[in-house]
């Protein structure tokens, strides 16, 4: 019997990948929590890129764009898929070690609380004000007051969706944003219990 390749290629980004990668360290946390770090992931879910593509993308020294790759890497976020020599020197391609990296909640980190990932909203919020200032921004918030099994339940249906979206050709001259979230909200108000006439 023929056991499956944890890696798989889709043909987006253009190497093999595995599907999620279980955030555990605070090494990894911290290397995905910086902004310049996570746009670097975003730009590797295109295709493999060298430091002097993305340095190029980002708009920042190739120095400091190496040094972010170099944590990315160091903490297993990133890794090197190929080689291309250019004159006599080979230059590396680096991609993502996985499609979608995820910290689950209440991890301990060699027996310590892992620190905290940014905040998704924060970044979505600074992200959208362009679209939101020209009536281009779908959003959506509602509430439920429901169990925490449903609430489980129901994010595993979003989680599909996310998945669904981060393995979308790249195709279009526009890049989307999508944010999604669950909250517990302890200070909600609640309706008094129906009394019975």
């Amino acid at each position: 019997m023929a056991t499956e390749n944890p890696l798989r290629s889709t043909g987006v980004p253009d190497y093999e990948l595995e599907e999620t990668i279980e955030l555990t360290t605070a090494e990894q946390v911290r290397a995905i929590s910086d902004p310049l770090r996570t746009t670097i992931l975003g730009l590797l879910h295109e295709r493999a890129a060298t430091v002097t593509e993305l340095a190029a993308a980002v708009k920042r020294p190739k120095s400091t764009v190496a040094h972010h790759v170099n944590v990315l890497a160091t903490a297993g976020l990133l890794r090197v898929v190929r080689t291309k020599r250019v004159r006599a020197i080979d230059e590396r391609y680096y991609g993502r070690a996985a499609r979608m990296f995820y910290v689950g909640l209440g991890r301990q980190g060699e027996g310590s609380p892992l620190p905290h990932d940014f905040n998704d909203f924060e970044v979505a919020m600074k992200e959208s004000a362009a679209a939101y200032e020209a009536g281009q921004m779908r959003s959506f918030i509602r509430h439920a007051r429901i169990p925490e099994e449903r609430a489980a339940e129901f994010w595993q249906r979003v989680d599909q969706v996310i998945h669904e979206f981060d393995q979308l050709p790249r195709s279009g001259d526009t890049t989307y944003g999508f944010t999604v979230g669950l909250y517990p909200i302890i200070d909600y108000p609640m309706l008094p219990p129906v009394t019975e006439d």
